[in-house]
Parts: C-alpha cells; sequence; structure tokens
C-alpha cells in the first residue's frame, strides 16, 4: 500500500511548511491525484487520517480534498491534444482520432494544489 508512504510524505512536508511559517493549525489541504497515478484517493484519505490522529496540534483538525487530474494525451501524428481514447472501459495511450500511439501530458500527478491554516 504505497498510499501509506504519500501520506507520511505529505503529512511531513505540512508540518515543515508549518514550522518554517510560523502557522499554528493546518485544517484544510487538497491534493490533485492523477487518474493514471496508481494511487486509490480513498485508501490516501485513510492513511492521511490515521497519521494525523498521532496528536500533533498542528494537523489534529486536518481534512484531506482529494481531486482528480484527468488523463490528457497529445498525440504526435495528428496533433490532437485531449481525453484519451478507451479501450475496453479503460483510458489508453491511443489517440482516438488516428489510432496511433499518443503520449501522456497530464494524469500522473500527486500534488499539493491548496491549503486552509491559520496563524
Amino acid at each position: 500500500m504505497h498510499e501509506l508512504s504519500i501520506a507520511s510524505s505529505l503529512i511531513e512536508t505540512l508540518l515543515e511548511f508549518a514550522a518554517n511559517r510560523g502557522i499554528s493549525k493546518i485544517v484544510e489541504v487538497r491534493v490533485g491525484i492523477g487518474e493514471w497515478s496508481c494511487i486509490e484517493p480513498d485508501q490516501l484519505r485513510f492513511c492521511i487520517e490515521s497519521i494525523k490522529g498521532h496528536g500533533n496540534p498542528v494537523i489534529e483538525e486536518l481534512s484531506a480534498k482529494i481531486e482528480t487530474i484527468p488523463a490528457i494525451v497529445r498525440c504526435v501524428h495528428c496533433t490532437y491534444e485531449g481525453i484519451p481514447g478507451v479501450w475496453e472501459g479503460v483510458p489508453s495511450l491511443k489517440c482516438p482520432i488516428c489510432g496511433d500511439a499518443a503520449e501522456a501530458v497530464a494524469g500522473h500527478e500527486c500534488e499539493i494544489k491548496g491549503l486552509k491554516f491559520s496563524v
């Protein structure tokens, strides 16, 4: 379950951010998870909840809002850029216009998109 290591790294980053800026409480973090990132949002949320419960007052009220970042592909053959084609119900790296191989432009992200905190 790599979500636990991701959650742990996220919490460490938030605590370091708070310590460096004199922030007393972080109440919300918005995290963007790419559609192709292989990160399960519910498991990540559970891991964040589990870690924050260890008595650190800076994050004791932390709420995680997880947003899905859609997959985007770019085709070098026909210049299409947009949502990927689908193969058996799963987004693929096949261009939906010309059928050639496309490259992933977005959808692998795991990023902090925003915070709510008090000083």
